[in-house]
């Protein structure tokens, strides 16, 4: 079972929606039980990084999504639920996040002709492969964002062109993201969820 952990601040519908689409059971859910026993954990978002975090620390889901990571469950965050696997946030205010990959989430640096917040299509770069970065040299995928995650480059494995280069998709160990919204990116966006599920299954 894939949990997507539902903390109010995702594109939840979405996402169970292109799950459903690839037959795969899923389940929104806040429920520490049912977070711990999942194949694979799900972490969306749209909205501001402080008030995300703060709203994973009222459920008291901060140490349950941490002690599935150590047991070692896939996670996979997405847009705002990637930036939040970052150490630290800086939109509005310095904010703790949960520190899975080092680094922090910054403002993009607007330019005349990249105006703020990234809206829209964007290539895909690989920088290393991973088990999800199958066939996506140059494939173009969906993204709304105002901040991106400065992350070391050990931890990037695709970036996308926007001013800088974007941190499109992020890991470490069992921890991934992806700072685009895959379940509004068409068949590429349902292939990358799809190698998510199948890494879920081979780790449980």
């Amino acid at each position: 079972m894939i949990i997507v952990i539902d903390y109010d601040a995702g594109n939840t519908a979405n996402v169970l929606r292109a799950l459903a689409k690839l037959g795969v059971e899923a389940e929104l859910s806040a429920d520490s039980d049912k977070i711990l026993a999942a194949s694979g954990l799900i972490l969306p978002g749209v909205g501001a990084y402080p008030t995300a975090m703060a709203e994973l620390e009222k459920r008291g889901l901060v140490p349950v999504i941490k002690e599935a990571v150590a047991k070692g469950t896939p996670l996979l965050g997405i847009c705002l639920g990637m930036q939040i696997l970052t150490e630290t946030g800086l939109e509005h205010q310095e904010t703790k996040g949960l520190g899975f990959i080092p680094g922090t989430c910054r403002p993009i640096p607007a330019q005349p002709d990249k105006p703020v917040p990234h809206m829209g299509w964007n290539n895909l770069d690989i920088q290393q492969e991973t088990a999800l970065t199958g066939g996506l040299q140059d494939q173009s995928v969906y993204f709304v964002h105002s901040y991106f995650t400065d992350v070391p480059k050990d931890y990037i494995d695709v970036t996308a062109d926007y001013s800088i280069q974007v941190p499109a998709m992020i890991h470490k160990d069992n921890v991934y993201g992806a700072q685009f919204h895959p379940e509004k990116s068409g068949d590429t966006g349902l292939g990358i969820l799809e190698k998510f599920v199948g890494l879920c299954q081979e780790k449980s």
